[in-house]
């Protein structure tokens, strides 16, 4: 067996987000100055967790955030991202660089909603949870070489986590009472990061929680599991790989949060 965390972080805010128009994989914009302090912001709060691996989209908004995560981060000092198409945006098509209305127009012109619909030259649902499946199966396969089967001791996991690890299941698992950065990493030594975007998480969280029967934390309700990911949220999940004739397969996948955004509302509180 072996496991490790994937914690996946939306990019910061583009102009193009607070406009409320579609970017897909079309538009490759940069962070807006607010996307920057929110870059900062996530940074700051995953600064303690010691990243193995470090996964994202081969946009720009991604590649800026995590930027900025790997600077705050005490232990990427020297670590190279890499650079993943398959973490890319779902491909809106004829809709990108148009307001997000445009969109629930054309839906509703086609009667669908706007979760289902696929404009012209788009991609379906279907093909982006494909994508999430192949870059899962980039990530097993990464893991796997850099580690091995064996991977560290696994009682380093807290150190790996940073000094703040509590040791507490109930902690790591119940998003509502005392959140902290490393819930879920006690006893895990190993943590990859991913940064991606938006309607890709959504549809990556779906998959994993409904294709692959993941576990989840006490209490969640199903409506913040599938929310929207704001701008640099966060979510995380624990994996548990064995080994299968056709190579590495997952055992286990354990949801510890989802959409977080704590750090967010800190940074207001500064401001």
């Amino acid at each position: 067996m072996f496991t490790f965390s994937l914690t996946l972080v939306r990019h910061g805010e583009t102009l193009y987000n607070r406009e409320k128009l579609l970017q897909g994989q079309g538009v490759d914009t940069l962070l807006s100055e607010a996307g920057l302090q929110q870059g900062e912001a996530v940074g700051r709060y995953l600064r303690d967790i010691r990243f193995n691996s470090v996964f994202v989209s081969n946009l720009q908004r991604a590649i800026q955030t995590a930027e900025i995560i790997m600077r705050n981060n005490t232990h990427c000092a020297g670590r190279e991202m890499i650079l993943e198409p398959l973490l890319r945006e779902k491909g809106f098509g004829i809709a990108e660089g148009r307001p997000r209305e445009d969109l629930k127009n054309m839906a509703n012109a086609a009667g669908q909603s706007c979760r289902d619909y696929t404009p012209p030259g788009g991609e379906t649902q279907d093909q982006v949870r494909l994508r999430f499946k192949k870059f899962l199966k980039v990530l097993f396969k990464q893991m796997l070489d850099e580690h091995g089967w064996s991977g560290p001791d696994a009682s380093a996991g807290a150190s790996g986590a940073g000094d703040a690890a509590d040791g507490t299941e109930a902690a790591a698992s119940d998003v509502t009472v005392g959140p902290s950065a490393d819930d879920g990493l006690q006893g895990v030594s190993l943590h990859a990061l991913a940064v991606s975007h938006g309607a890709y998480i959504r549809v990556a969280i779906r998959h994993l929680v409904e294709d692959l029967n993941c576990s989840l934390p006490a209490g969640v309700k199903m409506s913040h599991l599938f929310s929207p990911c704001p701008n640099t949220g966060i979510s995380r999940f624990i994996l548990t790989l064995r080994r299968s004739e056709s190579g590495p397969v997952l055992s286990a996948a354990r949801c510890v949060f989802t959409n977080r955004k704590d750090h967010l509302e800190n940074l207001t509180a500064a401001e």
